[in-house]
């Protein structure tokens, strides 16, 4: 990463609900179980809208693995998901795969993703980035996006 790139921020709290992930992203179908983490990029103090991020390991049931794979036609890859600190012990053990069409998926509103797809633990890893606005205190944010 350069010194001038903006890195996460976070409260460093991981989290297991699945709702916030199943509402950003509808590829995930009803997913089994996820451990992920979010916050924005850079710093909180610079006003307007923030460029939130969401990295997140979710177990899909063996059907949506299935559909995603044979969908979205991901390859193999040596790439690793670039996923913050708190959450590398959570990926797959497992050979990864991905594609442009995999990463479209899950490309929804305003949240764009990279997406790894780990067929036999039927995981998916995600690494989005979405804009945002500061919202109310019950949501903590919102997004600037009407399908949200």
């Amino acid at each position: 990463m350069s010194e001038d790139a903006a890195e996460k921020s976070g409260t460093g709290e991981t989290r297991t609900d699945l709702e916030p992930l199943t509402k950003r992203f509808s590829a995930l179908g009803d997913p089994v179980a996820a451990t992920w983490m979010s916050g924005t990029m850079g710093s909180s103090d610079v006003p307007g809208p923030s460029t939130y991020w969401i990295d997140a390991v979710v177990e899909v049931t063996p059907a949506q693995a299935d559909e995603l794979r044979r969908d979205y036609a991901p390859k193999s890859t040596d790439a690793a998901p670039d996923v913050i600190a708190g959450l590398r012990d959570s990926l797959p053990d497992e050979p990864l795969l991905t594609s442009a069409e995999l990463n479209g998926a899950f490309t929804e509103g305003r949240f764009g993703a990279t997406a790894y797809l780990a067929p036999a633990s039927h995981c998916v890893v995600l690494v989005a980035l979405g804009e945002w606005t500061r919202g109310d205190r019950g949501s903590g944010y919102r997004s600037t996006s009407p399908r949200m």
